[in-house]
């Protein structure tokens, strides 16, 4: 799906989002397809205005080892300016209160309703899929149309 709707953008991951892909990809195949993606690029950066971001929101964010994907999100939004898709509410919020260009999956799903590249159907489909896993949404499974309604988002 975000193959789809990113079509027209570049996608990057900074190489933090990779190596929890990879420990996650061994209990879940279908992340393995994220990181054989040839439309997403990792980037390793390791330059100071990226190193000094990542260990900024890695003192606000990350503990026990997590959360660092987040961070270097951040840190690559903070330091060159990338819109961030980010669905984590600690690290949105973060993003926000640094001006970050920050949205979530539902943000984009809903903009393509409206802007007719997918159906209510669809993302609702999609929704209760991603409810079946451990992806948290504000609503129930066969809730989206209500919720997006509701919110005045379709």
């Amino acid at each position: 799906m975000l193959k789809y709707l990113s079509r027209d953008h570049d996608v990057m991951i900074p190489d933090t989002v990779e190596i929890e892909l990879r420990e996650q990809s061994q209990t879940d195949a279908a992340l393995r397809l994220v990181l054989e993606a040839d439309w997403i690029t990792v980037d390793r950066s390791t330059d100071l205005a990226y190193l000094q971001e990542f260990a900024r929101f890695e003192r606000l964010l990350a503990a026990g080892g997590r959360n660092r994907g987040e961070c270097g999100v951040l840190a690559l939004g903070t330091a060159r300016g990338h819109q961030l898709i980010i669905d984590d509410r600690v690290a949105s919020n973060h993003a926000r209160r640094a001006g970050l260009n920050c949205r979530g999956t539902l943000a984009l799903l809903c903009d393509a309703i409206r802007d007719k590249k997918l159906t209510v159907a669809m993302v609702s489909d999609l929704a209760d899929d991603l409810l079946t896993g451990e992806y948290r949404l504000p609503f129930e499974k066969g809730r989206f149309a209500q919720w997006a309604d509701e919110n005045g988002l379709i």
